[in-house]
């Protein structure tokens, strides 16, 4: 293929070390363009300064979505065929981007793909998802409700399927490999979100045209933090966010969402 892809990263008051291994690592990869550094922290750094990677510095904190939107735009402008959206906090072995590449030319009906994701120590982060109800959201913040209603929280992530590949409407943002003309047909991120469910609203208008899809049989590591459930602020953005999504779609009438997972779950039987 050659350099079809381009990747994008967001900083936030990052450990610079850690961003320019990251940045190493990616540059193993046989499709690599050109790498995007948006970063949204209060100082600018020269750090970064030849490390490999073009470094923008917005001078604010535009959240996750619109940094990204930075770059995805400077994608578009190149005419690159991919683009990858990622985390600062994952490693993975480069190889595995080749793979995910390979996969999507395979099948050109595929607009978004993500990789299988583990925690620090091996296990998996359940990430791909079906489209949410309100109620799904609220026993997984509400410890004792996700215990009462266990198995209505594991249909939601589809937990059973997490070694199967599938294409399902929720993909996460912390490692998304995108189609560059989906995204051009469907729209970048919704600026709306500050921080999380933009990744719910991309996937799911990605969904809506194109396969989205969990390819287990490559993964990544994913220092994830869950900040939403040790921050007060985070935990505000995370509700705020959830506010405009449930506003965006339907906080209980959502024909599309229905159809959807109904389509999902039918594709398991």
């Amino acid at each position: 293929m050659g350099k079809c892809l381009n990747v994008s990263i967001v900083l936030y008051n990052s450990d610079p070390k850690n961003i320019i291994s990251l940045v190493d690592l990616i540059l193993q990869s046989k499709n690599i363009n050109q790498i995007y550094l948006i970063d949204n922290s209060a100082i600018t750094s020269t750090l970064y300064d030849n490390c490999g990677a073009k470094y923008h510095y917005v001078g604010a904190n535009l959240g996750y979505g619109s940094a990204h939107n930075i770059a995805i735009k400077e994608s578009i402008k190149e005419g690159v065929k991919y683009h990858l959206v990622l985390n600062s906090d994952i490693a993975f072995n480069a190889n595995i981007i080749d793979s995910l590449i390979d996969k999507m030319e395979s099948d050109f009906s595929i607009g978004l793909i993500m990789p299988k994701v583990l925690n620090l120590d091996g296990s998996i982060q359940i990430l791909p998802k079906l489209l949410p109800t309100p109620f799904n959201l609220l026993i997984r913040v509400i410890s004792p409700l996700g215990k009462l209603f266990n198995s209505v929280n594991k249909r939601y992530t589809l937990e059973q399927y997490k070694d199967v590949e599938l294409n399902v409407p929720i993909i996460s943002g912390c490692f998304s490999l995108f189609r560059v003309g989906a995204v051009q047909e469907v729209g970048l991120y919704d600026e709306k979100f500050f921080m999380y469910f933009e990744d719910f609203d991309i996937s799911r208008r990605v969904h809506a045209k194109y396969k989205t899809i969990y390819y287990p049989k490559v993964s990544i590591i994913h220092a994830h933090e869950r900040g939403a459930a040790k921050s007060l602020k985070l935990f505000i953005i995370f509700i705020k966010s959830a506010i405009t999504y449930f506003n965006k779609y339907g906080w209980f009438f959502d024909k599309q969402k229905s159809e959807i997972n109904a389509n999902v779950l039918k594709s398991l039987k």
